[in-house]
């Protein structure tokens, strides 16, 4: 087994109290070790974080590849530098959650997502085309966990088990595919706006409230700019209505999670401006030029898996930053009790508020 103390986050936002690896990790590789050496070419592993699921499961597959899906496109870059810092001579292929990731597969490793809406995917996409025998081992920190995740596998396959909880981790045990069709991704019309979703993505087909009052700010102010960033775009909603409202905007969207950028791609394209709309799969932005913008545009999480924490809007600030020019303008919205005023001052330029709610601030932040 690997030394999973070695493991580390990066390029993820990394904290003393974040960790790369949790007891889940172990469990689930104790859980399927079997299964896992009785079926060492046909294993499939779903949410991996940082690399412990993939890394710990190739010590038991040998020189078989395995197929991996990590929504976060940090995670993936966290897997690859564990991978080497461990010297591990794990072989894996990333995958979207498309049929290729689990065809045929027997054996499938889950950490359990936190919404049953990604969970509901992921279970519909294995049950119809893994093999008749495939077996899912889905865990979860016993916290995070309810009932309703049973009846969410119970809806895809006939037979259903919880295992013990250990070290505050449980995992079910799920067998017999019941195949049925997909409910994703959905739409729902917002005027000219379409907005297309997949499970894993933020708020759904939906405009979050949010997001809704950055618009109107914006539907109010003089902001005309050609070179436009949609930072952590999500379901694309910012970067589509900007470019319906400025038809001489050239807009980049970019989100790190693969169900975010599936998502977008499908939201420019339903609200008919994908010839000026193009959607990255990026860390950050860290792809895209320093100073090659005049707006970006943020709604970040204030979320890392379970946990309220503002490391990743501080990473997207500095992102802002790197990509803004001189007197661009980073226009923001957060949840108020956060108050990242003195953050945005610091790291991009003078802020000043332009709206405000109940919940949400809308900041715009200059670059200096």
């Amino acid at each position: 087994m690997i030394d999973f103390d070695r493991l580390r986050r990066r390029p993820d936002v990394e904290a003393p109290e974040l960790v790369a690896h949790d007891a889940t990790d172990r469990l689930l590789l104790d859980v399927a070790e079997e299964a896992l050496v009785a079926h060492p070419g046909h294993v499939t592993v779903v949410g991996d974080r940082h690399g412990a699921l993939t890394l710990g499961a190739a010590t038991l597959v040998g020189e078989h590849e395995l197929r991996v899906h990590q929504d976060s496109y940090s995670g993936e870059l966290a897997l690859a530098a564990n991978a080497r810092a461990l010297g591990s001579p794990a072989r894996w292929a990333s995958l979207d959650l498309e049929p290729s990731l689990v065809e045929g597969a027997r054996v499938v490793l889950v950490q359990l997502p936190r919404g049953l809406d990604a969970l509901d995917e992921i279970a519909q996409l294995v049950a119809s085309h893994a093999h008749p025998d495939v077996q899912v081992f889905a865990g979860g920190r016993v916290k995070h966990m309810t009932l309703a995740m049973n009846d969410v596998l119970g809806r895809h396959f006939t037979e259903v088990r919880a295992g013990r909880a250990h070290r505050k981790s449980r995992v079910l045990t799920a067998a017999g595919p019941a195949a049925g069709p997909s409910r994703w991704p959905r739409r729902e019309p917002h005027g000219d706006l379409v907005v297309v979703a997949r499970a894993a993505a933020f708020a759904g087909p939906t405009v979050d409230v949010g997001t809704r009052l950055l618009l109107d700010t914006l539907a109010s102010a003089p902001v005309e700019a050609e070179r436009v960033v949609d930072l952590g775009c999500g379901t694309g909603v910012l970067a589509a209505s900007y470019a319906l409202d400025h038809p001489a905007a050239v807009v980049v969207a970019t989100d790190q999670s693969s169900a975010a950028v599936a998502s977008a791609r499908a939201t420019v394209e339903a609200s008919g401006v994908a010839d000026r709309v193009s959607v990255l799969r990026d860390d950050a932005g860290g792809s895209l030029p320093r100073g090659s913008a005049d707006l970006v545009l943020l709604n970040p999480p204030f979320h890392i898996g379970a946990a309220v924490h503002t490391g990743i809007s501080h990473k997207l600030f500095t992102a802002a930053a790197r990509l803004l020019r001189p007197g661009g303008e980073l226009w923001c919205v957060w949840n108020s009790h956060l108050a990242h005023r003195p953050a945005l001052e610091r790291i991009v330029g003078p802020t000043r508020q332009v709206a405000r709610d109940r919940v949400f601030t809308v900041t715009v932040s200059t670059r200096r």
